[in-house]
Parts: C-alpha cells; sequence; structure tokens
C-alpha cells in the first residue's frame, strides 16, 4: 500500500535547468514588485508603512502582507475577547427575580442566545489563534487543502480563511454529510 501523499502548505520553489548547457537559469521571480521595509528590533517583525494595504502587485504573502494580515487577525481577536467579556458582565448583571413567567421565559430566551453566541466566539478566537500561527509560521494565505493562493481579497474580507472559496465549498458539503 503507497504511503498517503502530503499536501503542500504552499507551492514549491522551481529551479530550472538548461539541458546540454553548463549554466543554471533560475525559475522567473514570482509576480510583483519587491517592498522595502523596516523591521522592529524588539519583535522581528515588519513595521507597517502607514496605511499600508496589500496589493495585486507585490509579492504574494510578502512579509509586509504577513503581518497586515496578523495585526488584522490580532485586532479581531481582542474585538470578540472584549465582547465575550461584554455578554458575561450582562449576565452577572441581570437581576434573576424577574417578576411576571413570560418575561422569566424571556430573558432565559435571551440568555440562551447570548451563551450560544459566547461559544461562537470562543470556537472563532481559537480559529484564529490557530491561522495566527499559521502567518508566524510562514504557511498563511495558502489553502490548507489544495496549497493554492486563497487570493487577497478574500483574505481582506474573512482573515481567518484557511481555504479557497471552491475547496471551503467542498469542505462545508463534506461536513453536512457527515453530519458535523
Amino acid at each position: 500500500m503507497a504511503a498517503p501523499e502530503e499536501k503542500s502548505a504552499k507551492p514549491a520553489k522551481v529551479l530550472r535547468v538548461v539541458v546540454g548547457g553548463d549554466k543554471k537559469v533560475e525559475a522567473p521571480k514570482p509576480k510583483g514588485k519587491d517592498v522595502k521595509f523596516k523591521t522592529d528590533e524588539a519583535t522581528g517583525r515588519p513595521l507597517l508603512p502607514k496605511d499600508y494595504k496589500p496589493s495585486a502587485d507585490e509579492e504574494y504573502m510578502n512579509p509586509l502582507q504577513l503581518e497586515y494580515f496578523r495585526q488584522k487577525l490580532v485586532a479581531r481577536r481582542e474585538e470578540l475577547i472584549e465582547e465575550s467579556k461584554q455578554t458575561i458582565e450582562n449576565l452577572k448583571d441581570e437581576v434573576r427575580d424577574i417578576g411576571d413567567e413570560a418575561e422569566r421565559a424571556s430573558r432565559e430566551t435571551e440568555n440562551a442566545l447570548e451563551l450560544r453566541t459566547r461559544d461562537r466566539y470562543r470556537k472563532l478566537i481559537s480559529k484564529i489563534d490557530s491561522v495566527i500561527r499559521r502567518v508566524d509560521d510562514g504557511d498563511y494565505g495558502y489553502c490548507v487543502d489544495s496549497g493554492e493562493e486563497i487570493g487577497l481579497e478574500r483574505l481582506e474580507a474573512r482573515p481567518e480563511a484557511e481555504r479557497t472559496i471552491d475547496a471551503q465549498e467542498r469542505w462545508e458539503i463534506r461536513r453536512k454529510q457527515l453530519g458535523d
């Protein structure tokens, strides 16, 4: 039985060799311009220029793009943590002895909804932590299933995306079929 193929997180670089010649020719550079940047001495991470926004004319997932999305993910994570804290405070502040039974039932429904929202936030925070690790490892921006580029537009809309749109649709169909 053959060993299962490992999926590459991002495409390998190619070295082209001219056959019969004594000169090696490297594969063309990735499309996009080289981007100059300064590095934070304390963290070793790039310092983003003011108003920086990734563009398609840069090399895909260059250090500035990785840092841009890292900061975006960290900010989203902090927002979710703050919203979760507010949910807990709202639940603590509520008075448990509410007049009639209809009002109590309504309050319990609201509390259940807030708890479900908090659980959804907890799962999203966990996913964001995982994605931040991918940024730090240099694997961010590439589909976990196919290794293809996810694309700047998709990552701008959903920085926590780990799959291309097609791969995400297939993954969701599979999950639905398995009853996950």
